[in-house]
């Protein structure tokens, strides 16, 4: 499952967590890492069913799977409705679905291509925390959003919209957390920098990868479990109940805000 079972964290215990994202990298660790903790999880997915159905596996009593392109619009809306009638309610929603979809330079970009990713990183975490609210205010619940190292430094070559839409992501996060205080829904946002997940394997020509390692204090891009214990802490309302609107930096001294 997880390195994270060895740590317990009782008041996840039983709680139920829709993690957009949820079939590789970041998101997949999430999934293990809060099946781990006892958490029924749906892990969301959309192109990756075969990584997808091998996660479920690990654990059938823990973890479900609901399949929806975040690109479209109203699919967000489907898969929250999709895993709360799975788990009967919802008490986390961890927004993590997003991508480049091409690292495009900003006066090559297409209507097309601009809509996408507007879409997948932008819109669906809006979509999706609107279709959640109502669960979260009944639970007292929790948003976690992933935002990214490329909300604060514009991105590298050809990922400005990316980054871009992570700032939108990172602007959410703090009039949410302000906004939703009062459903007693607490609303945060981890901001991993360079990590080894699939999104680099598509996007990042090695060359880039290499400069982008150089930048990095620690001297590596970091792994996906290595994000992970900064979302438990932000679901864990013993842990971090008077913690909302913030954002986790999650980048081995890369940037220093």
């Amino acid at each position: 499952m997880s390195g994270f079972e060895q740590i317990r964290i009782g008041d996840l215990q039983g709680t139920k967590v829709l993690v957009t994202g949820g079939s590789t990298g970041i998101g997949a660790a999430l999934v293990r890492a809060f099946a781990a903790q006892g958490a029924r999880v749906v892990a969301h997915y959309n192109e990756s069913e075969a990584a997808a159905s091998a996660l479920r596996a690990e654990a059938p009593e823990r973890i479900e799977i609901v399949r929806g392109d975040m690109s479209e619009p109203g699919v967000a809306t489907r898969v929250v409705a999709a895993a709360a009638d799975l788990l009967g309610g919802l008490d986390g929603l961890i927004n993590n679905a997003g991508g480049m979809l091409g690292r495009i330079k900003s006066t090559e970009t297409t209507e097309a291509h601009f809509d996408r990713v507007v879409n997948l990183n932008a819109r669906s975490v809006w979509e999706a925390t609107a279709a959640a609210h109502p669960f979260l205010r009944t639970s007292r619940g929790y948003v976690i959003n992933t935002t990214s190292i490329a909300a604060r430094n514009g991105g590298g070559t050809g990922a400005v919209l990316y980054a871009a839409t992570k700032s939108f992501v990172s602007s959410v996060t703090r009039g949410q957390a302000k906004e939703f205080v009062q459903d007693g829904i607490r609303v945060n946002a981890v901001s991993p920098g360079l990590i080894q997940t699939p999104f680099h394997d598509r996007y990042t020509p090695p060359e880039v990868m290499a400069v982008q390692t150089a930048s990095v204090p620690m001297g590596r891009a970091g792994l996906p479990e290595e994000c992970v214990g900064a979302f438990l802490f932000l679901a864990s309302p013993t842990l971090s109940g008077y913690i909302t609107g913030q954002i986790i930096e999650v980048n081995g001294g890369q940037l220093m805000p």
